[in-house]
C-alpha cells in the first residue's frame, strides 16, 4: 500500500514583492519520502521552500500539507504553526549554548526534554559531545547538531537548504548517506535544496529539476536520467552528448553511428530531424569494431576511465571505459553504440520557437 500524500503545491507562483520567481508549480511528497528541488543558482528553489516553511507569501495557488492549506494568495499560516522543520546552510546553531542545549531549544517544555536530547545525540552519533560548544566543533558535526535540533520536535516535514554546501567533497558525501540513513531511521518526510546533482541522488527519493523558475519534470533519479522530459533535463542530469539523427521508424534513427534500435516506439514522423543523447555508458570500447574516434582527452575515475572522443565528422562524445583500458590523446579507438534505450527529441530549429535550445552537457 502506497504512503499517502503529505505536502502538496498546486499551481504554486511565488517570489519577493511583486516579483514572480517560481510560475505555476505543481509537485507532491508522500510520507516518508525525501524529495530534492534541484538547478542552478536563481532559478527558484530556495523561494520555493522559503514559500513551503511560510517565510515567503504565495501569490496563487496553494500549499497543502497533511490535507490543509497552510500558505494562499491572502494567507500565510505563521511558520512556527506548521510542524515543518528548517536547516539552513548556516546552520544557525546558538554560540552561547552546548550542544546538548542547541538540541534542547525547541522542545524546551517537553517532559521527557533529558531523554529525548540524549536520544536524539545518539541519533546523530555526537553522544559523547553534548557538553561543547559549537566553535568546538566541525563543519560536518555543526551540521548533525542542526539536523538533530531540527528533528527534536518530531516535525511532520523537514527543510533542508544547501545543507551541506560548507563541506568539502568527501565530507559531503558521507554526510549527505548519513542524512538520509538518519531521516528514513525516524520515518521523517524532508525536502532538500541543492545545486549538486550528486548529493541530490545520494539523498532522495524523488528529484525537481528546475529551469528559470518553472519545475521541467518531478521524478525519482532513475527517471530524469533514462527518461528526461526535455533536452534541458536531459543536458542537466548526468554527462552526454547529443548526436543528429534521423527518424527511420517508431522504433529507429539513423547516425553517423549507424542505425541506433530503441527498445519502445518514439513520436514523430518518418525523416524527421532528430537529438539523440548518447550518455559515457551507452558508448563501450570494442577494439575490432569499424566504428572509430579519436581520444581527444581523458579523466581517470577509479574503476573507469571517463573519454572525451570525436568521430571523423568532428562530433565529440564522451565514453566509460574500464580503467585497465588505458589510452591516450590521440589514439584511435574502436566503439559500439549499446543504447538500447534511446532517448530522442525533435531537433532543435524543428520545434517551436520557445523550447529550450540544447547545449552538451
Amino acid at each position: 500500500m502506497s504512503a499517502p500524500m503529505l505536502l502538496k503545491l498546486r499551481n504554486l507562483v511565488c517570489g519577493y514583492q511583486n516579483q514572480r520567481v517560481v510560475q505555476d508549480l505543481n509537485l507532491h511528497l508522500n510520507a516518508g519520502d525525501i524529495g530534492c528541488l534541484l538547478g542552478s543558482s536563481g532559478c527558484g528553489k530556495t523561494t520555493t521552500l522559503r514559500a513551503i516553511a511560510g517565510f515567503e507569501p504565495v501569490h496563487e495557488g496553494e500549499v497543502v500539507l497533511d490535507g490543509e492549506v497552510i500558505s494562499r494568495a491572502g494567507f500565510t499560516l505563521a511558520p512556527e504553526k506548521r510542524r515543518i522543520g528548517m536547516v539552513f546552510q548556516d546552520y544557525a546553531l546558538f554560540p552561547h549554548l552546548t550542544v546538548a542545549q542547541n538540541i534542547a531549544f525547541g522542545i524546551r517544555n517537553h517532559p521527557r526534554l533529558a531523554q529525548l536530547t540524549t536520544e536524539m545525540l545518539e541519533l546523530v552519533n555526537l553522544s559523547a559531545l553534548g557538553k561543547r560548544y559549537p566553535h568546538e566543533l566541525s563543519g560536518g558535526q555543526q551540521q548533525r547538531v542542526a539536523l538533530a535540533r531540527a528533528l527534536a520536535p518530531e516535525p511532520q516535514l523537514l527543510l533542508l537548504d544547501e545543507p551541506f554546501s560548507n563541506l568539502d567533497g568527501e565530507l559531503r558525501r558521507r554526510l549527505s548517506h548519513e542524512v538520509r540513513d538518519i531521516l528514513k531511521a525516524r520515518g521523517t518526510s524532508a525536502i532538500l535544496v541543492t545545486h549538486d546533482q550528486e548529493e541530490a541522488f545520494a539523498v532522495s527519493d524523488h528529484v525537481g529539476v528546475f529551469k528559470e523558475g518553472r519545475l521541467e519534470q518531478w521524478d525519482t533519479p532513475y527517471n530524469l536520467y533514462h527518461e528526461p522530459a526535455s533536452p534541458f533535463v536531459a543536458s542537466f542530469i548526468g554527462q552526454g552528448y547529443f548526436i543528429r539523427g534521423q527518424l527511420i521508424d517508431a522504433e529507429s534513427v539513423q547516425t553517423e553511428l549507424g542505425v541506433l534500435r530503441g527498445n519502445r516506439a518514439y513520436a514523430g514522423i518518418s525523416g524527421a530531424p532528430m537529438d539523440v543523447l548518447l550518455r559515457p555508458d551507452d558508448i563501450v570500447y570494442a577494439p575490432d569494431s569499424a566504428l572509430k574516434a579519436r581520444v581527444a582527452s581523458k579523466t581517470f575515475q577509479g574503476a573507469a576511465t571517463l573519454y572525451r572522443l570525436q568521430l571523423p565528422t568532428g562530433t565529440q562524445l564522451e565514453a566509460l571505459f574500464p580503467s585497465h583500458t588505458d589510452l591516450n590523446a590521440g589514439d584511435l579507438v574502436g566503439i559500439d553504440v549499446t543504447a538500447e534505450h534511446l532517448v530522442l527529441f525533435p531537433a532543435v530549429g524543428s520545434v517551436p520557437a520557445h523550447a529550450p535550445s540544447v547545449e552538451p552537457a
